[in-house]
């Protein structure tokens, strides 16, 4: 019988993977057909992210990260190309495309400084990537979300926008830096035993949790966005193309320090895919409507973006080293 649960949930589980592309559109539709309703989820939003942040940290361990950081190379290139270069490009990009609509242009830079989305350690496990680095990658740019998130944007936008950095540094904090310092430390404690318990029923509840964070998110927006509005299109396609070009500059950079084929495909997916629920968080509480929109589009194409650049510069790739 236990068996025959585990399959289950598993199984469950699975079907939730093969389904990521589906799942992060349906929420923001749902969010925005039925508004009423998930809006009054908002206040379990951090605790569900925080359920979301925890099963993703429940499979990180300390002990893969020394021979990673003794190699940190590829780290530096990761927070270079990914928290200095895309925001600066998407900051200027949007500035010129959008009119300078400050609260739009914060949006993009919002897109952009978020953390690493935990879903890139699947995607680098489809395509053999390095896990260890992957892990390693999460980790420190998890840790760090709390100062990057709010720095970037303050660095980049100055004056132009009001934004209370203690307040978004705190929900970062208890949305993603406590869930996973309580993960990884039960992880380390038990020796993989409790994860090995746990996660099979965790991990499609998760996925599940996704949706809804992304419903509740989109909800307040709702009213706010008008289709009819070439505006709006034109945020989007700028999301699909500025999303594209995190994977390329990724890519770029793996190129440029020389990295074999695992550690290429590792920078590739974890400069590409941002956490682009807790952007959209972030955005929501913090901003107005208008900067949560290049998020809310953004999570649209992500994974179906990932597929697509994983078929393109992972499936095959050179060795440098």
């Amino acid at each position: 019988m236990k068996g025959d649960k585990f399959f289950t949930a598993e199984s469950i589980n699975r079907q939730l993977e093969r389904l990521m592309p589906v799942l992060t559109p349906l929420g923001i539709a749902l969010g925005f057909l039925l508004p009423g309703v998930f809006i009054h989820l908002r206040p379990f939003v951090p605790w569900l992210f925080g359920l979301m942040t925890l099963s993703g940290a429940l499979k990180l361990r300390v002990t893969e990260f020394g021979n990673t950081i003794r190699r940190p190379v590829p780290i530096l290139a990761f927070f270079i190309s990914t928290h200095v270069l895309m925001p600066y490009c998407a900051m200027f990009a949007a500035s010129r495309l959008l009119g300078g609509n400050p609260d739009t242009v914060t949006g993009f830079i919002l897109l952009f400084a978020g953390p690493i989305g935990v879903s890139s350690f699947i995607w680098v496990s489809i395509f053999r990537g390095d896990k260890a680095l992957c892990l390693t990658l999460i980790l420190l740019d998890t840790m760090l979300a709390p100062l990057l998130v709010p720095g970037t944007v303050s660095l980049l936008m100055g004056a132009k926008v009001a934004m209370d950095m203690s307040g978004i540094a705190v929900s970062l904090v208890l949305m993603i830096v406590i869930p996973t310092i309580i993960g990884v430390t039960v992880n380390e404690i038990s020796r993989e035993k409790i994860p090995a318990l746990i996660c099979p029923y965790l991990n499609p509840v998760s996925k599940i949790c996704l949706m809804l964070v992304i419903a509740a998110n989109a909800s307040p927006v709702a009213k706010a966005i008008q289709f009819d509005n070439p505006e709006v299109w034109k945020i989007a396609g700028m999301c699909v193309f500025f999303s594209a070009g995190g994977f390329i500059v990724s890519k770029l950079s793996a190129i440029t320090i020389r990295c074999n084929s695992e550690r290429s495909v590792t920078m590739l997916f974890c400069g590409g895919l941002r956490n682009i629920s807790a952007v959209t968080t972030i955005a929501v509480t913090f901003f107005p409507e208008s900067a949560a929109l290049p998020a809310l589009l953004g999570i649209v194409f992500q994974q179906t973006i990932s597929a697509i650049m994983g078929r393109l510069f992972a499936a095959k790739v050179k060795q440098f080293c």
